[in-house]
């Protein structure tokens, strides 16, 4: 393998979203630098942190039936029984919820928790506070999905976040997707919400790192228990 396979195969891809973003810091970066010199690598150092929050690397996702995998790249910040936002139409009855806190450098695609069709696709406007608080499900703007695959239905709820000032959807309801297929974007600081089925033990810890499209968050077919309700401590 060549020197230029080699850095080629290395390089992460960098998601389309990015692009305009990526575009306006080299732009910003040439011009300032260009009066105040110092700042020239200010700006170059930004501009690659942009492509690197822009990253879209590859992702294997495990496969089988029943198998629910993480959303997003993260961290768990919040297991336990919570009511599904009412636009989900997933009830008014509380559910097993994983909250997955992603902070600005964290890879920000999402992607399908399982394969399915999209039944439901309802954004809210709302407030930006920190979205590691569990009341940024109820105040904060945010994207909800609902995923059907057979007889489940699973509910996954992109969060603005207290920097976040963008949520990006790339699907629409009655379309199909794969497990691990890429489903939104949400800019700079964020979280995630996954509800499941009644009865769904969660095989993730408070704490731990997530994944997207690969950490399993649940496997719905083996037999289910009773979860406690965990929140982050700080």
């Amino acid at each position: 393998m060549s020197i230029v396979d080699s850095v080629t195969k290395a390089m992460v891809p960098i998601h389309r979203e990015g692009w305009p973003f990526i575009a306006i810091a080299l732009v910003a970066t040439l011009v300032v630098g260009y009066f105040i010199s110092p700042l020239f690598w200010i700006g170059l150092f930004f501009t690659g942190w942009v492509c690197y929050f822009f990253r879209d690397p590859s992702r294997v996702t495990p496969v089988g039936d029943g198998l629910v995998v993480s959303p997003a790249d993260g961290v768990v910040s919040q297991v336990g029984m919570a009511r599904p936002p009412l636009e989900l139409e997933l009830g008014t009855e509380p559910l097993m919820r994983v909250s997955i806190f992603m902070n600005v450098f964290n890879c920000h695609v999402n992607r399908a928790p399982i394969g399915g069709r999209i039944v439901r696709v309802a954004y809210r406007a709302g407030k930006f506070l920190n979205a590691e608080l569990d009341k940024a499900s109820d105040d904060n703007e945010r994207n909800g999905l609902v995923i059907e695959a057979g007889d489940t239905r699973i509910g996954v709820v992109q969060i603005a976040g207290l920097v976040a000032r963008r949520i990006v959807c790339f699907v629409r309801e009655g379309e199909s997707l794969s497990a691990g297929e890429r489903f939104g974007l949400i800019r700079f600081g964020s979280r995630l919400d996954v509800y499941f089925p009644v009865g769904t033990q969660p095989k993730v810890a408070l704490g731990q790192t997530m994944i997207a499209g690969e950490t399993l968050l649940a496997d719905l077919a083996q037999p289910q228990g009773t979860a406690q309700t965990l929140t982050r401590v700080s």
